[in-house]
């Protein structure tokens, strides 16, 4: 006879099958995460992979096309350049040079107007490297030829540096000095003209082919002084004292700084000197610069001027400004032009 399970075993029986059912149920969801989360993973893996190879190869790849640099050398103190206007140093007297020299200085009597060549190829030879004796040999002969050409009446017709001036109506000598760059005072000199006033239209005078100009050479308290490119004569002079040096570098004659005798203040003792003085400092000239290249640019104060103390040339001992004798101080105030005449201080 056939047995029915009570309902009190249905039941249990019933639950069991559900209990059953949610396990199997949360074993597969557990299993479709896995699968899930392992191929996320998976996917993650290799795309950092491929953009880690990536960048490799781009790194790579930049530095392949970089040109390879070579290793710097040790950076050396660079050797100091000469000076291009500095004499370059012979330690013997060269034998051509001295021939040059005299083959040259024989044009002056073989032939006419050969003083005009002769200081042109003289000047020529000081740009040649040779022995400081035979510089000094060279810029005497110079000098002595300047006497004949420059500072006289006379003009040579192959002179390019001075020519003869008619004048004409309304001429004065300083606007004829203005238009020859150089000072009137050295027009009135060198024609012999008692005054300025006298000048009369018609007349026949001896102009100059500015302007002068200066170097110094703060080693060898020397002046050089030049008519455009071609020297003319030497200067001694004193200059600056230790922790006041004449500045290196390039000054150009002030505009209005020209002047005559005059009151000067001592800028330590703040003590003011007439000319009239009996320990007056200054001589009897007085030409102002100012510096526009090197040590010198932007620095005002600075002076070309006589001295009533001739043991003061050849010496540090100004406060910055360049000494001369007082006659050589007349000289040079009636060639340097202001805004025009530059003053060149070298070592």
């Amino acid at each position: 006879m056939v047995r029915y399970p009570s309902s009190s075993y249905k039941r249990r029986r019933g639950r069991i099958r559900r209990r059953t059912n949610i396990i199997s149920a949360l074993v597969i969801i557990a299993v479709a995460v896995a699968f899930i989360f392992g191929r996320h993973l998976l996917s993650n893996n290799k795309a950092e992979t491929s953009a880690a190879l990536a960048n490799t190869n781009v790194e790579n790849e930049i530095s392949s096309s970089m040109p390879v640099l070579p290793t710097p050398a040790p950076k050396l103190n660079p050797e100091p350049r000469p000076s291009k206007i500095a004499p370059e140093p012979i330690s013997e007297i060269k034998p051509e040079v001295t021939q040059r020299v005299d083959e040259v200085m024989a044009l002056i009597d073989t032939k006419p107007g050969g003083i005009i060549e002769t200081r042109d190829r003289l000047n020529q030879e000081l740009s040649m490297p040779m022995k400081e004796e035979q510089r000094a040999a060279i810029k005497k002969r110079l000098s002595e030829l300047a006497d004949k050409w420059l500072f006289s009446r006379t003009v040579f017709t192959e002179d390019r540096l001075c020519s003869n001036y008619t004048v004409k109506p309304g001429d004065m000598l300083r606007t004829i000095g203005e238009q020859y760059k150089v000072p009137w005072e050295i027009l009135k000199e060198v024609n012999k003209i008692r005054s300025p006033e006298l000048l009369k239209a018609g007349e026949t005078i001896k102009v100059i082919h500015g302007p002068f100009h200066a170097r110094i050479y703060r080693s060898t308290f020397t002046m050089d002084l030049y008519l455009q490119d071609t020297f003319i004569r030497s200067f001694p002079v004193g200059l600056g004292k230790p922790g006041r040096e004449t500045p290196t570098g390039l000054l150009i004659v002030k505009p209005g700084g020209k002047l005559i005798s005059p009151s000067w203040t001592d800028p330590d003792t703040f003590k003011r000197y007439e000319a009239d003085d009996p320990d007056y400092p200054l001589g009897s000239r007085w030409i102002a610069l100012e510096g526009i290249n090197g040590e010198a640019k932007g620095r005002i104060g600075f002076a070309i001027h006589g001295t009533r103390n001739p043991d003061q040339i050849g010496t540090a001992g100004s406060r910055g400004c360049i000494r001369l004798r007082d006659d050589d101080a007349v000289l040079m105030y009636n060639l340097l032009m202001p805004g025009l005449s530059q003053v060149q201080v070298l070592e």
